[in-house]
C-alpha cells in the first residue's frame, strides 16, 4: 500500500479528484515550486535541504536522481535550509539553579509570562554511558569515583551483578555507589530555566529565582520530594504489604528517564517517566506494592535506584510541574497510569471533561487517555490540576475496520484479552496467575492464555485491596499489564501524540512497528494492505465520536508511513515528537536509533542504514504542498532531535539535541571514512553513492577532540527565503 499522497489527501478531507492523479500532479509542478516549501509563516517558507536519498518532492529523473545523489557528506552539525540559523541556549553542565543543565535533554515546552519572555521546561532522559563518561571530567570537574567504576568492570566481566541496597548504609562502598549513581540521577529529571528574547533578536538566559532542577534523586537529601494525587496514594501509605515498601509515605524521590511531554492550557507542564524499568523494579505485587529493589540489581549503568532503595510503583507516572512556582517540585498523578508514558496531549474545554491522551512506548504498548470527573470552567485556571484527583483512565482498542472504542482500566471489566495470533509476535506478558508471586508472565500459547481466562473474570479479580480505591490503586500501578489483559491494542510503539488545533483530531506517531520480546503489534491494525508490517513507523489520526472529548468511540486512520519512497514511504523512518504550527501544520523529528545510523548494508532494516542522521520534518496539511514531507534539518551524529516547540509569535523554533556521539563517543581529529551505499531512486532502480561519515561528534563545539553535548537550541529566520 503506497500511503502517499492519495491517502494523506483523504486524511485532510482534501478531494482528490481536484487536485488530479498524482502523476499529473507531478507534471505540472513547476521547477520553482518543486523546490520551495510556500508557506503563510517563516517557518513554513524555505527551501529544503539536500537529503542523503532521493525523494518525491526533487522533482528529478531518474538520470537526475543518479548524478545529484552519487556523493553525499554527512554533517556533524545541526543542519537547515538556507536563511535560517540555530544559537546553542544551554548545554550539559551548565548552571541552573543551584543544580546543572542534565543530559540527554529532550521535550521542552516555551512558557510565555510575556511576549518574548518566559520559561523553558526541560525534561533530561537519561546518560549515554560512553559520551558521558568520556566527558564527565572536563564538562563537570568533579572527582570521577574511579573505583567504583573499576567495581563494575571487575563485575561485568564476571557477569555479576551487585546488591548495593543490601550493604549496611554506613559502609564506605554503599555510600561511594549513592555519590556516583546520585551523579547519573542528578543529569536526569526536570530543568526550568527563564529565557527572553533581547533587541537583537537572541535569546538569552535570565537566571531568575524560579530557575531549578527537579532531578532523579530531589527529596534524597534536600527534602524537595514529589507529591503524588490519585488512587495509587492509598498504596504509597500503607504500612504493610505483600511487596516492598520504602517508609516515605506518600513522599517521592525524584523523577528520572523523562522523555516526552505536554503543556496544560492552564500554564503548567507535564513530563513523562519512560523507561523508568532500567532503575526500579517494574514487576509489582498484586497489593500494588513493589519489590524488593535487590530484584533489580546493579549493572553497570542499570539499577541506578537500587542503592537508594528506591520503590519501584513510586516511578512511570506524568509529573506535572507549574515553572513559575519555586516551590513546586512535582507532582504524580496516578489517575494517568504506570506504564512507560511518552507525550501527552491535553484537550480542555469550557463545560467538558478535560482529557489527557498518552502512549506507553513500548513493543505491543497502548495507547491511553483519562478522562476527569468534573468539568473544566476556565481552561486557563491553574486550579483545573485538581481536576486529576478524579476520573477515569481508558485503554484503546482499535478495530480493522477503522473503528475503535475505550476500555476503563477498572475492577468490573471483563478479562478478554487479544487472541495471540493477532499479534505480529505470538506473544503477550499478562499480571502472573499465582497472584501471591506477583509480577507477570510471558504467554506464547492461546491454550495458557484461555485458561488465565477462565480462571480471572474481572479485573478486579487480579487485584487485592483493603478498599474500592486500593484496588483501583493497584490496577492504575500495574496499567500496562491490566490493559493486556483487557484487550487493550498492542501499538507500534507510540512516541508522541499531538491535537491538531483546528479540529481536535489526535495526531499519534507510531515509531516502529516490530516484534519484541515483551510484546508486538496488532497486525491488523499496523500492517498494509500487503500484510507489511510498518516496519519504519507511521502516523496516525483519531477522531473522537461527535468530537466529544469524553466520547467512549472513535474512528483512527493511518495516514503516512515512514521508509524509502521506492517502498512507499515517504522517506522518514521511525517517527518521533511531533509538533503543530499555527496553520494547523505538522512538523516531526524522527528517532532512528544511533548504531543504525549510516550503515550501508541493503537488506533487513535497511532504510534506517541509508537514510543518514536523524532529521527534522515538516508535513503541510492545507494547500498544493498538502501530502508531501520535506526535510528542514538534519541532526548531529548519532544524535536525534526532540521536543519541538514554536514561540506564540511562530518566529522561534526551540529543540533540544540529545545524545550526539552516543555510540562512537568524540571525534577525534575530525576523522571521516568514505562508504558505498546502496541507493534506490524514487522508482526502485538501484545505484552506488559514496558517502564520507565523520566518526563520532564534537557538536556544539565544533572544534577537534572536544567532546559532544546534549544541548538546547532554538532556530530563527535569518532572511526571508527568496520564492
Amino acid at each position: 500500500m503506497n500511503i502517499k499522497r492519495r491517502e494523506f489527501l483523504a486524511f485532510l478531507g482534501i478531494g482528490f479528484a481536484t487536485t488530479a492523479c498524482n502523476s499529473m500532479w507531478k507534471t505540472n509542478l513547476s521547477a520553482k515550486t518543486s523546490s520551495v516549501v510556500n508557506g503563510n509563516l517563516p517557518f513554513s517558507n524555505f527551501i529544503p535541504i539536500k537529503y542523503p536519498i532521493p525523494l518525491e518532492i526533487n522533482q528529478l529523473n531518474i538520470q537526475q536522481q543518479k548524478k545529484e545523489y552519487q556523493s553525499y557528506k554527512v554533517e556533524d552539525d545541526l543542519v537547515l535550509p538556507k536563511g535560517f540559523e540555530y544559537q546553542v541556549i544551554a548545554s550539559w553542565g551548565d548552571k541552573v539553579g543551584n543544580s546543572r543543565f542534565g543530559y540527554n535533554n529532550d521535550y521542552v515546552a516555551l512558557i510565555e509570562t510575556a511576549p518574548n519572555q518566559g520559561y523553558l521546561v526541560v525534561n533530561f532522559e537519561y546518560v549515554s554511558p560512553t559520551p558521558w563518561l568520556q566527558g564527565y571530567d572536563s564538562v563537570i570537574g568533579k572527582d570521577f569515583h574511579t573505583d567504583v567504576i573499576t567495581i563494575l568492570e571487575k563485575a561485568e566481566k564476571k557477569q555479576e551483578s551487585l546488591n548495593i541496597f543490601g550493604l549496611e548504609n554506613n559502609q564506605p562502598i554503599k555510600v561511594k555507589f549513592q555519590q556516583f549513581f546520585g551523579e547519573i540521577l542528578i543529569d536526569q529529571g526536570i530543568g526550568i530555566i527563564s529565557v527572553r528574547r533581547n533587541q537583537q533578536g537572541k535569546w538569552e538566559r535570565t537566571y531568575s529565582k524560579e530557575d531549578r532542577r527537579i532531578t532523579g534523586i530531589s527529596g534524597w537529601q534536600d527534602g524537595h520530594y514529589l507529591s503524588v494525587t490519585g488512587p495509587a496514594q492509598a498504596i504509597f501509605n500503607k504500612d504493610k504489604g505483600l511487596g516492598y515498601i520504602d517508609n516515605l509515605k506518600d513522599k517521592i524521590i525524584g523523577t528520572f528517564a523523562n522523555c516526552a511531554g505536554g503543556k496544560s492550557p492552564w500554564g503548567t507542564v507535564f513530563s513523562a517517566e519512560e523507561n523508568f524499568q532500567n532503575y526500579v523494579p517494574e514487576a509489582v505485587m498484586a497489593d500494588g506494592t513493589s519489590f524488593f529493589p535487590e530484584s533489580l540489581p546493579v549493572s553497570n549503568l542499570t539499577g541506578q535506584g537500587n542503592p537508594f532503595g528506591l520503590a519501584g510503583n513510586k516511578y512511570g507516572w506524568m509529573v506535572e510541574v507549574d515553572p513559575t512556582n519555586p516551590n513546586d517540585y512535582g507532582t504524580k498523578h496516578t489517575w494517568l497510569g504506570r506504564f512507560r508514558h511518552e507525550a501527552v496531549a491535553i484537550r480542555a474545554e469550557g463545560n467538558q471533561p478535560a482529557v489527557f491522551y498518552s502512549g506507553c512506548d513500548r513493543t505491543g504498548g497502548h495507547l491511553y487517555k483519562f478522562v476527569t470527573q468534573e468539568k473544566v470552567v476556565n481552561p486557563q485556571d491553574k486550579g483545573n490540576s485538581a481536576l486529576l484527583k478524579d476520573g477515569m483512565l481508558y485503554v484503546a482498542k482499535m478495530e480493522p475496520d477503522g473503528t475503535g472504542k475505550w476500555l476503563p482500566l477498572q475492577a468490573d471489566t471483563p478479562i478478554n484479552p487479544t487472541s495471540l495470533n493477532k499479534l505480529a509476535g505470538g506473544l503477550l506478558l499478562i499480571p502472573n496467575r499465582d497472584r501471591q508471586q506477583g509480577g507477570m508472565i510471558r504467554v506464547d500459547k492461546q491454550e495458557d492464555l484461555d485458561k488465565f481466562s477462565q480462571q480471572y473474570d474481572k479485573l478486579g479479580d487480579l487485584y487485592i485491596g483493603n478498599t474500592p480505591e486500593e484496588i483501583q490503586g493497584a490496577i492504575l500501578i500495574d496499567a500496562h499489564y491490566a490493559s493486556n489483559v483487557i484487550g487493550g491494542t498492542s501499538t507500534a510503539r507510540p512516541e508522541d501524540v499531538a491535537l491538531h488545533p483546528m479540529d481536535q483530531s489526535l495526531v499519534i506517531a507510531f515509531t516502529a512497528a516490530v516484534s519484541g520480546s515483551s510484546g508486538s503489534p496488532d497486525k491488523d491494525i499496523f500492517s498494509d494492505q500487503q500484510g507489511r508490517l510498518y516496519e519504519y513507523g507511521c502516523l496516525m489520526r483519531l477522531k473522537e465520536t461527535d468530537n466529544q472529548p469524553s466520547a467512549m468511540t472513535f474512528t483512527w486512520e493511518i495516514i503516512g508511513a515512514g521508509g524509502e519512497p521506492a517502498n512507499g514511504g515517504l522517506g522518514f523512518a521511525m517517527p518521533d515528537n511531533l509538533e503543530f504550527d499555527a496553520d494547523g501544520n505538522l512538523w516531526m523529528v524522527t528517532d532512528m536509533p544511533g548504531g543504525l545510523l549510516n550503515q550501508p548494508s541493503r537488506g533487513q532494516r535497511n532504510t534506517i542504514g541509508v537514510l543518514g542522521n536523524n532529521a527534522i520534518w515538516y508535513l503541510p496539511l492545507s494547500g498544493e504542498n498538502a501530502g508531501n514531507a520535506y526535510p528542514f534539518g538534519t541532526i548531529p551524529m548519532e544524535a536525534e532531535a526532540c521536543g519541538l516547540c514554536f514561540s506564540k509569535e511562530q518566529n522561534s523554533l526551540f529543540l533540544s539535541v540529545q545524545h550526539p556521539g552516543e555510540v562512537t563517543g568524540t571525534r577525534k581529529d575530525m576523522t571521516a571514512t568514505t562508504t558505498n551505499f546502496s541507493i534506490l531512486t524514487t522508482d526502485g532502480e538501484e545505484f552506488v553513492q559514496k558517502r564520507t561519515i565523520p566518526q563520532g561528534s564534537n557538536w556544539p563545539s565544533l572544534e577537534a577532540n572536544q567532546p559532544p553535548k546534549p544541548s538546547l537550541v532554538v532556530i530563527t529566520p535569518t532572511s526571508d527565503v527568496a520564492v
